[in-house]
């Protein structure tokens, strides 16, 4: 079964994947359908986040990722709605590099032209 991740830089050396801090553990976010990733994507984007890239990917990797990355891992299932927390951590595991910040910027700075 395909499932849809949030990933940031995608095929890049500086890849990295959404998971929300849940207590003490990293939970990977994946999406039963296309749609609701977008749109969980967008509310990130809402709560000035950095918005990842939906992607599509077989869950048995995804859950070989968790596994071996030592993270949980949790599908929503198609149409339901799943709303990202109000607060973001204050530090992130994976750090953009500076061409994708700049990339980030310009893509919001269009955004409101």
């Amino acid at each position: 079964m395909r499932v849809w991740v949030l990933l940031y830089n995608p095929r890049s050396e500086n890849e990295g994947i959404y998971a929300q801090k849940i207590g003490d553990k990293n939970v990977v976010i994946a999406f039963a359908e296309e749609d609701d990733a977008v749109r969980y994507s967008v509310y990130l984007e809402a709560q000035d986040f950095r918005s990842p890239v939906p992607e599509a990917i077989d869950e048995g990797e995804i859950t070989e990722f968790c596994q071996s990355a030592g993270y949980e891992y949790y599908l929503v299932p198609a149409g339901e709605l799943c709303l990202p927390p109000e607060q973001n951590v204050a530090q992130t595991d994976w750090q953009p590099d500076e061409q994708t910040m700049i990339e980030e910027f310009r893509r919001r700075l269009e955004g409101l032209f």
